[in-house]
């Protein structure tokens, strides 16, 4: 019961951050087309800036949750199972979500930059590059259901 429960909390976290992770990109590409419109801007800023935070704060609760889950088992022997005994699955995993990682806050600098003033990539650019988490969520996903090494 404490697994599930714990796994739960760790998937409702992870999902919480990947919206941010979708939609922070997407706001760069607003910002991008919206160059000439101050207050447009601003409010952009603002919704970047806060989406960002809360990314931060969930990414966070769902790194503990995680690391709970593989490496609870050391700490609750008789209430956490060692999920993860003998299989590589994992490193690959940790893998995308390590690439996911930085290109969240890879995304979260190109907000900062464009607020102070900086220039963006083109909107067509940032576009394509909204995309990459979708593949590697896509690999996360594959991973842990299928667990094939």
């Amino acid at each position: 019961m404490t697994y599930l429960l714990i796994k739960s909390l760790h998937l409702l976290f992870v999902i919480a951050w990947m919206a941010t992770v979708f939609y922070l990109p997407r706001i760069l590409v607003n910002l991008a087309e919206a160059a000439n419109e101050p207050a447009v801007l601003a409010r952009l800023q603002l919704m970047g800036r806060r989406l960002y935070k809360f990314g931060h704060n969930m990414f966070g609760i769902a790194f503990l949750f995680g690391l709970t889950l593989w490496q609870g088992w050391r700490v609750f022997p008789q209430t956490l199972p060692n999920v993860t005994a003998g299989t590589h699955w994992i490193d690959a995993k940790l893998t995308f979500v390590a690439v996911l990682l930085a290109y969240f806050i890879w995304a979260g600098r190109m907000l900062k930059r464009s607020g102070k003033g900086g220039a963006l990539p083109s909107s067509r650019t940032l576009r394509w590059l909204n995309e990459l988490p979708v593949l590697l969520l896509l690999g996360v996903i594959w991973l842990v259901i299928a667990k094939p090494f």
